[in-house]
């Protein structure tokens, strides 16, 4: 129990272990919006994109860790993860890539329509609807993992050189 009049606690609740059910129906959603990520055609390196750009917004440094090894081991470059965060300013990345980012942007700041439908038109042109579909899932799924990390203040721990 916590004893408020005692001032700021620093540990926070691992909400994840607090609540093992709730965390369990969130890695079965992120389970399925793979499979449908990858029935939709998008990369695996796609979806790590989206998982990056989406973690970057939401200062989520615990899932950006995660995240960076995973889209390297599907094959990402170093460069391209390096200028995720201004990709709008390079052309490393394809009108396709592009138009998901832009999507995974609205999906995480939803208060802006005209974002979205600037999101949403340009995926028209770029994305087919499962594609769309899938991009949005998979913004919306890191965004909940986003919270919990960042509520629970998940520790992202240095991996020696080797």
């Amino acid at each position: 129990m916590n004893d408020a009049a005692a001032g700021p606690v620093s540990k926070r609740v691992f909400i994840d272990k607090q609540s093992p059910k709730a965390y369990h129906a969130l890695t079965e959603t992120a389970e399925a919006v793979r499979a449908v990520a990858a029935a939709a055609g998008l990369e695996r390196t796609l979806v790590e994109l989206i998982n990056l750009r989406v973690s970057q917004v939401n200062g989520c440094a615990y899932c950006l860790d995660v995240h960076t090894r995973a889209a390297l081991r599907a094959g990402e470059t170093t460069q391209r993860l390096g200028v995720l965060a201004a990709w709008r300013d390079t052309e490393l990345f394809t009108a396709r890539e592009r138009a998901a980012l832009a999507l995974a942007e609205a999906a995480t700041e939803p208060a802006n329509a005209a974002v979205q439908e600037s999101a949403c038109e340009a995926a028209r042109r770029a994305l087919t609807d499962d594609e769309i579909s899938a991009a949005i899932w998979v913004a919306i799924t890191i965004n909940a993992f986003n919270r919990v990390s960042v509520m629970s203040k998940h520790p992202v721990r240095l991996i020696p050189r080797q």
